[in-house]
């Protein structure tokens, strides 16, 4: 029978079923804790809404390494793409009001816009800009730690080539985010972070949610992004996505969050109030784009799936019988996770400060299996998850070490430093420097971003970058085969032209 009563109690903390919702939570409580110091990350914050209540919404750990002050329901930390889905209830206000359709062709608002393909800038919708599949393919490059005004990456939009057909495939696009919230400013005759505060963030009553990190900086409580270098979590800086605001510029608290998780279970109501027509509403979360596998998330192995796709803003997947409408948000040293079941009124949403720390998706599912299934056996997420992405991570590992092995000794370069120095052009990527400064090379692609450049083999330079999280990557110089003379330079599959 002692035998019995012992086993019994090693079981408890996964005995859901049966157990007040208040017990639940405080086993869910244990548990975010008891992840976050499983995957290391400093700092978390977490809110859960079921039945129009808040059932929890509390911060763990640290804002910050540096300082050790403590994470609370209160502590802004940047939401990155979260911030999509609410850039859709806003255009989806605009929709109901008749100032735009979801199929109306963008150049009608915008007629500078213009993509490669000029069939494509004429076919263009304005759902379009929201479900990632519009042919263009990553264009990240142009904001981030660039120098580049919001007008100039949309200029610059036209220099990208097609990846793909036209609504024949999916990548997932950010700047297609920013031309929306360019739209929505242009037809409304307001700037898009004061369209946000207008229509969602004060009705709402979301009093901490700030449409930039510029407009964020007023906010004392805030959270540190942390990332590893050289194999310690160190603080670092933010990443500003203000260039691409309606992309994933937002900071907020999950105390805010819960609010907008609120209005989005109760069909975008508020105190009663719609915000949304019903139609409008259902056409937000309606599938728009299926996502191959290849390009959704490495959760699927555990989670797998029957269907994985892409509403308005939304990822969406079967899981158990439920559809499962999701998004992440990840910049440099900060993630963001939320998930809504509206079929149980559930929502989970977690804010973190360490770079792709994926106890987000562990505490999400981990959530739904004990509020949404009542499941008695719900599996450990955070340590299943945490060697799957720990695997993948040693992949990575694998693979720098197979680039080492590749380097060929004993090779001198072609030229002299000086040689290699001079201004490098491309329509698309724009100017880049490299110069010959105290004895070294340094590649400045911005204001923001350099790299010393220090010799791998050949004419192949191995650049160590000023962002110290960021890996070291390959850069490579080319002889014009009829002068001898340096002509272009290669980095991350950009190249250059030598103008200079």
């Amino acid at each position: 029978m002692r035998k019995i009563l012992l086993l019994i109690a090693c079981y408890l903390p996964v005995l859901l079923i049966g157990q007040s919702e208040k017990n639940k939570i405080a086993h869910l409580d244990a548990y975010v804790e008891q992840a976050r110091q499983q995957w290391e990350a400093p700092g978390l914050a977490v809110a859960i809404v079921k039945n129009g209540e808040v059932l929890l919404s509390k911060g763990y750990g640290v804002k910050s390494l540096a300082k050790k002050e403590a994470v609370d329901q209160h502590t802004i930390f940047g939401i990155g793409s979260t911030t999509k889905a609410m850039v859709a209830v806003v255009m989806g206000m605009l929709v109901d009001e008749g100032i735009l359709h979801w199929d109306d062709k963008v150049i009608e608002h915008m007629p500078d816009f213009q993509l490669y393909d000029s069939y494509v800038t004429r076919e263009l919708r304005i759902r379009d800009l929201l479900t990632h599949n519009a042919g263009v393919g990553n264009a990240d490059f142009l904001w981030l730690y660039n120098d580049l005004s919001p007008k100039e990456i949309l200029y610059q939009m036209r220099n990208v080539k097609p990846a793909y057909s036209f609504r024949g495939g999916y990548t997932y696009q950010n700047i297609m985010y920013l031309a929306a919230g360019e739209l929505m400013a242009k037809v409304s005759g307001k700037p898009w972070a004061e369209l946000m505060q207008e229509r969602l963030f004060s009705p709402l009553g979301m009093t901490n949610t700030y449409a930039s990190l510029l407009a964020s900086q007023k906010q004392l409580n805030r959270s540190t992004p942390h990332h590893y270098i050289n194999e310690k979590i160190t603080p670092i800086d933010d990443c500003s996505a203000d260039p691409v605001a309606p992309a994933g510029a937002i900071w907020s608290s999950v105390a805010d969050m819960s609010k907008w998780m609120r209005f989005m279970l109760d069909s975008a109501q508020v105190n009663g109030v719609r915000l949304l027509e019903a139609e409008t509403y259902l056409e937000l979360l309606r599938p728009q784009v299926i996502v191959p596998p290849s390009q959704f998330y490495p959760t699927t192995a555990l989670t797998k799936p029957h269907w994985t796709t892409y509403a308005l803003g939304w990822f969406q997947h079967d899981y158990k019988g439920y559809a499962l409408h999701f998004h992440t948000g990840s910049l440099p040293g900060t993630t963001a996770i939320i998930g809504l079941i509206p079929a149980q009124n559930l929502g989970v949403y977690v804010l973190g400060n360490l770079d792709h720390a994926e106890v987000r998706h562990a505490i999400m599912y981990k959530v739904i299996d004990a509020l949404a299934l009542n499941e008695t056996d719900s599996r450990d997420w955070s340590t299943d998850l945490l060697e799957l992405y720990t695997d993948l991570q040693s992949q990575g590992q694998r693979n720098k070490k197979q680039r080492a092995l590749k380097r060929i000794d004993d090779t001198t370069p072609s030229k002299t430093p000086m040689e290699y120095a001079g201004t490098y052009y491309d329509p698309l990527y724009g100017k880049v420097l490299v110069q010959f400064e105290k004895a070294k090379l340094v590649l400045k692609m911005s204001s923001q971003l350099s790299a010393e450049l220090t010799h791998w083999h050949f004419d192949t330079y191995n650049a160590k970058w000023s962002e110290a999280w960021m890996n070291d990557s390959f850069v490579s110089f080319h002889l014009d085969e009829h002068t001898g003379a340096i002509s272009t330079l290669d980095t991350g599959g950009r190249s250059y032209r030598k103008i200079e």
